[in-house]
């Protein structure tokens, strides 16, 4: 009798970024001691700078672009116009990826390559008529928008790529970030906008996409997007010069009708893109980070979990904030969704006492597996807080088996 292996929804894990591995010998054995048995590796992500407290050779990383962490095939991307760059950062090897997934497999560890796809600033600078545009006609250039269809090949091609260099016994499974629009809420660059004291209602209006893709489509869903901009406008003015707070829900600014076909447009761009990301991806887990509220945009896809005919292995549900909102939240996308929940955790903020409590919590409300962000970043406090929570859902697991086989 053959039994299956261990799927990502079975097992908890950890984030990593290559350059956390990539240069150090230890890195591997270290992640291992947390006691994950996956880890979540960069393949492809945005800019960013980051804290390497633990490498022998750096302290810091500054990633100045969106790039990928495997070779490229340039001829993979004959005749695109969005490419993915090379990293310039960080200990310089062939396949930062693979060295970096070779080390961890060394150690008994599964790998999910971490993919992030519509965050790009050089790409958005390069054809900034494909990136987010809000009803005041201002772009977004951060965010590619994907109902372009130059977008959504140049998706399909990366994961393609990626697919053609790692094979599916090496990387089992696809965690797919910024599979959707990325809106107003953005961490740029010296941020000032912080004083406008803008209302949840308010940002979401700022991220409704209305370039000539996202028009095409709401008004195929049924709506009017002129008519949709117009309101936006008004609405958002009012709040920012007269402090009359814009309505939370998108339906009492816009009209259930128009709220509807924004959101019918969203669902069906993110259900589209997971089936070609499928085609290209054979025998992958496919782990979409996802957020139960529809109206949400950013790194996880707004989505009705109930409703989404896409393809997607396991929802991925971030809960970085208030324990009992986290565990609602894990809760409501249980009852909704047909497919396992994974529960992003991340160990970064707040006191590292109380994550072992909250992964319990989040465990008992439904969530299958945990994957806690991130091993690279945490500090030994941190860190240990994680090994706790991992040594608490073993010891539970070893429990349930044993009362099991009794």
């Amino acid at each position: 009798m053959t039994t299956e292996p261990p799927g990502s929804a079975d097992l908890d894990g950890t984030f990593a970024y290559t350059w956390d591995l990539v240069g150090d010998p230890a890195a591997a054995e270290r992640i291992a001691a947390l006691g994950v048995g996956t880890v979540v590796l960069q393949a492809a992500y945005h800019s960013v700078r980051a804290l390497t407290p633990y490498h022998p050779v750096h302290r810091t990383v500054h990633a100045t672009h969106a790039a990928a962490y495997f070779p490229l095939d340039r001829r993979h991307w004959d005749g695109m116009r969005l490419t993915p760059a090379v990293p310039g950062w960080g200990v310089d090897t062939p396949d930062r990826f693979g060295t970096a997934a070779s080390a961890l497999r060394s150690q008994g560890l599964r790998i999910e390559a971490w993919l992030v796809l519509t965050h790009s600033t050089a790409l958005g600078e390069r054809a900034p008529e494909l990136t987010v545009r809000n009803a005041f006609d201002e772009r977004y250039g951060y965010a590619l928008c994907p109902a372009q269809p130059e977008v959504a090949s140049y998706i399909t091609q990366l994961v393609r790529a990626f697919c053609a260099r790692h094979d599916v016994d090496e990387v089992p499974a696809l965690m797919l970030e910024a599979c959707g629009w990325l809106g107003f809420e953005h961490g740029s660059h010296h941020e000032k906008t912080a004083g406008a004291d803008l209302s949840r209602g308010c940002r979401d209006l700022l991220s409704v996409c209305l370039c000539a893709a996202c028009r095409k489509g709401i008004e195929a869903a049924g709506a009017d997007p002129s008519a949709i901009a117009h309101v936006i406008r008004r609405t958002v003015d009012a709040e920012l010069r007269d402090g009359a707070r814009a309505p939370r829900l998108l339906a009492e600014s816009l009209g259930e009708r128009a709220a509807r076909a924004v959101l019918r447009h969203r669902q069906s761009v993110v259900g589209e893109l997971t089936r070609r990301i499928t085609a290209v991806a054979p025998g992958r887990e496919i782990l979409l980070m996802a957020d139960g509220d529809p109206q949400a945009t950013g790194p996880d896809s707004g989505l009705d979990l109930g409703r989404f005919d896409g393809r997607a292995t396991a929802f991925v549900i971030k809960c970085w904030d208030d324990e009992d909102r986290a565990v609602t939240r894990i809760e409501e996308a249980v009852r909704a969704g047909d497919r396992p929940v994974i529960a992003n955790v991340s160990v970064l903020d707040g006191d590292p006492a109380h994550v072992a409590g909250k992964t319990a919590r989040l465990r008992a409300a439904g969530a299958r597996a945990v994957r806690f962000y991130h091993a690279g970043l945490a500090s030994p406090a941190r860190l240990g807080a994680l090994r706790l929570a991992n040594a608490q859902e073993a010891a539970i697991a070893v429990t349930s088996t044993t009362e099991g086989a009794a």
